[in-house]
C-alpha cells in the first residue's frame, strides 16, 4: 500500500503531485485507490485527500479493521463526512450496523451522499450531537468542516441526545463497538453512556485532543470498569488518537 502523504511536498514528485490534486475538480467523484474501500465511490472536495487516496490515518486505521468484526453493531460518534462509517459498514458486513452521529449540516450532506453513491444499506445516519443529556445545544469552532464542536454559544443550534436513553428507550441497539472523535467533547458522550458502559464494556476508539480531555475521559472509564493500566489495553498514536480496548 502506497502512503501518499509520506511523499515531501519539497520534493519534485510531491510538488507535481499535489499540483496534480489540486487541478482536480473538488466536485468531482473518484473512485478510493487502495484498502478495503477500494473502488468506493468518493467526493473529492469533501475532505483530505487521504480519504480517497488510501492513505488517510493507516495506522489507525490498521488497527480499527482489526478489532471490528463481522455482524457487529457500530456507533460512530463524531462521523464527520462518513470515511470510518463507511470502512466500518464493509467490516460488519450486510448482518451488521453502522449507525453514525454528525450534527454539522455540510458534513452530514457529505456523510449521506457518501452513503447513497454506494449504496449502503447498512448505515443509518442521525443530524445530531451525542453528548451528556437530550435537548438543545450551540455548535460552533468551526475553523474548518473537521474542527466543528459543542459550544456554549452561537449561531447554530443542534440537537443532542444521550445515548444511555435512547438505548434504553430502543430507538437504538447495544453498540459492540464505539468510535468517538468530537473535537473536545468526549467526556460528555462518555458521561451520556455510563450505564451502557458499565454493563456491556464496548470496545471504544476514542479521539483525545488534550491533556485535560484525557483525564476527564480516563476517569469516567476507570469508574465504568475499564481497565487503562498500560498493559495493552490501549494503544496511543503520534495523533491525538487513543484506543482502547
Amino acid at each position: 500500500m502506497i502512503n501518499f502523504s509520506s511523499i515531501s511536498k519539497n520534493s519534485l514528485l510531491g510538488g507535481l503531485f499535489r499540483h496534480f490534486l489540486k487541478i482536480i475538480p473538488n466536485s468531482i467523484v473518484v473512485p478510493v485507490l487502495q484498502g478495503r474501500l477500494r473502488g468506493k465511490k468518493w467526493i473529492k472536495g469533501s475532505g483530505v485527500n487521504g480519504y480517497w487516496l488510501g492513505s488517510y490515518e493507516n495506522d489507525q486505521v490498521n488497527v480499527f479493521e482489526k478489532n471490528i468484526k463481522n455482524r457487529d453493531i457500530f456507533f460512530d460518534i463524531g462521523a464527520n463526512v462518513g470515511f470510518y462509517s463507511l470502512l466500518a459498514a464493509e467490516i460488519v458486513g450486510p448482518l451488521g450496523k453502522v449507525f453514525s452521529f454528525e450534527p454539522f449540516p455540510e458534513n452530514f450532506k457529505y456523510l449521506k451522499k457518501h452513503i447513497e453513491i454506494n449504496k449502503y444499506k447498512n448505515i443509518f445516519p442521525y443530524q445530531i450531537a451525542v453528548s451528556d443529556k437530550n435537548g438543545i445545544a450551540f455548535f460552533g469552532g468551526v475553523i474548518n468542516r473537521s474542527q466543528g464542536r459543542l459550544v456554549e454559544s452561537g449561531e447554530l443550534k443542534v440537537e443532542t441526545i444521550k445515548l444511555d436513553d435512547w438505548i434504553d428507550n430502543e430507538k437504538l441497539p447495544i453498540p459492540n463497538v464505539l468510535k468517538i472523535d468530537v473535537e473536545g467533547a468526549e467526556f460528555l458522550v462518555l458521561k451520556g453512556l455510563e450505564n451502557i458502559l458499565k454493563k456491556f464494556h464496548p470496545k471504544i476508539f476514542l479521539s483525545i485532543h488534550n491533556e485535560k480531555v484525557k483525564n476527564e475521559c480516563f476517569a469516567i472509564l476507570d469508574e465504568c470498569g475499564y481497565n487503562l493500566e498500560a498493559n495493552g489495553n490501549f494503544k496511543e498514536f503520534k495523533s491525538d488518537k487513543v484506543f482502547i480496548f
